[in-house]
């Protein structure tokens, strides 16, 4: 096996090899630490795999021999699961579709890649709307479009280039679809939790915009799509009177009401999906990263066209239907998370971290608008400099988190996170502040 030392050498004499310096030793890693082995250290681990890693490494759960035995067996072979079925892959969908996916929302499609799931749930949507409207009216599905919002991040495929806008190495060059973008009214919250800016003037221009797009596309939209809390763009959270509202035009208008849930679903906020804590259900959500399978799910009111996606064959479809052995996982996964209440232990973490930024913040100053719910927390500096200072600050004292927007920090938690990790990264966090410029 090539030496650790060795790893990012070999790596970069056959592609692009810029990621995180140290080398993972997957065996050492346990729970919420990731052991590096080029260095022989341990770093605390609230970036968790970009958010896609929930129950810590090497979870007692996942050692048991009856678990490793049906893992193997499905590594070691690879159905096609859209049309070859097996008892492995029946147990997943039913504990996901009964345990984690509201009663509500029949309708499942599974793919691997949470972009390939926002680019699914934006074609429940076109081929809904196009048989809403008349398929002779939208030339094919060519003139119809997706509303969405600035600094949003769903991806990197075909289709989601064309809604992703937070970096734009990231699709500039690309050949994208001029679909509307309007304005996104993200909440700015004060040291006591109390939201700070002027939302009712925020979401009163969003819904300008929104109804501007109305107009200039009538008929033609056919779903409004958002993350319900943006992520890369900037950890920004929507009231749920402007989700709500949302809600109202898409049955008004008749489209399809869109949540990205990649980044914030299953258990992420501490309850199943981050839109039941908002109070506002959609019609269709995408979701990956933590469920480790990624697809979507759907509600009844796509049966508003009888020939849907969901009952038309190979209307939208993949040859492996996601992959069998993120679906062991992943129904292992729910086992444990359900099992250990870690959607309850993560809302308290989330909290605790929530409070003890907010008293960083009181005492150096230097931070503002600490925010978050659950695993899903983060915290904005006076500059893009200055983040970026403070998360190599942040690494040298072994506490990996991830950039937010143009000048935040988010932190990622494990769901089986613990009081003592969370206070020993506020006390790493204060210790990184303090060594900035005028901290």
């Amino acid at each position: 096996m090539i030496d650790p030392k060795a790893v990012h050498a070999t790596l970069a004499k056959h592609q692009l090899a810029d990621g995180f310096p140290f080398v993972m030793d997957l065996e050492r890693s346990q729970g919420s630490w990731i052991y590096d082995s080029r260095a022989n250290r341990r770093y605390l681990d609230f970036f968790t795999c970009f958010a896609s890693w929930p129950i810590g490494y090497n979870h007692p759960g996942t050692l048991e021999e009856s678990f490793r035995r049906e893992i193997e067996l499905a590594g070691r072979n690879n159905p096609a699961n859209s049309d070859l079925y097996t008892t492995q892959m029946a147990d997943f969908v039913e504990a996901f579709a009964t345990q984690v996916t509201p009663a509500e929302y029949p309708y499942h499609f599974w793919v691997a890649g949470g972009a390939l799931a926002v680019e699914n749930a934006l074609k429940v949507a076109f081929d809904w709307k196009a048989h809403k409207v008349g398929v002779d009216q939208v030339h094919d599905g060519n003139d119809l479009v997706i509303l969405h919002f600035k600094a949003a991040f769903h991806g990197r495929s075909g289709y989601t280039m064309s809604l992703t806008n937070t970096v734009k190495d990231k699709v500039a060059l690309f050949p994208k679809f001029d679909w509307p973008r309007v304005h996104n009214p993200g909440i700015v919250f004060d040291l006591d939790g109390n939201i700070a800016n002027d939302i009712e003037a925020e979401e009163a221009k969003a819904c300008a915009e929104i109804e501007a797009a109305f107009q200039k596309y009538p008929g033609r939209i056919a779903g409004i799509l958002i993350e319900p809390m943006q992520g890369e763009g900037g950890d920004v959270h929507f009231r749920t009177e402007f989700l709500a509202k949302l809600r109202q035009y898409a049955d008004q208008h008749e489209a399809l009401l869109l949540f990205d849930e990649v980044q914030t679903g299953f258990f992420g906020s501490g309850k199943p999906w981050l839109w039941q804590i908002k109070g506002v259900a959609p019609d269709v959500v995408a979701f990956g990263k933590k469920t480790q399978v990624c697809g979507i799910y759907a509600s009844k009111r796509v049966d508003e066209v009888p020939d849907n996606v969901f009952h038309h064959s190979s209307r939208i479809n993949s040859t492996w239907g996601g992959n069998l052995v993120d679906m062991v996982r992943c129904r292992k996964f729910i086992e444990i998370i359900l099992a250990e209440k870690l959607g309850d232990n993560v809302a308290a973490r989330g909290e605790e971290l929530i409070q003890g930024l907010r008293g960083i913040a009181r005492e150096k100053g230097n931070i503002s608008n600490v925010r978050g719910v659950g695993s899903l927390v983060a915290f904005t500096l006076d500059s893009p400099e200055t983040r970026n200072a403070m998360i190599k600050a942040m690494r040298e004292r072994e506490l990996l988190v991830l950039p937010s927007g143009p000048q935040a920090i988010r932190f990622r938690l494990p769901l089986v996170v613990s009081a003592e990790e969370v206070n020993q990264a506020l006390e790493r966090t204060s210790e990184a502040l303090s060594t900035l410029v005028g901290a």
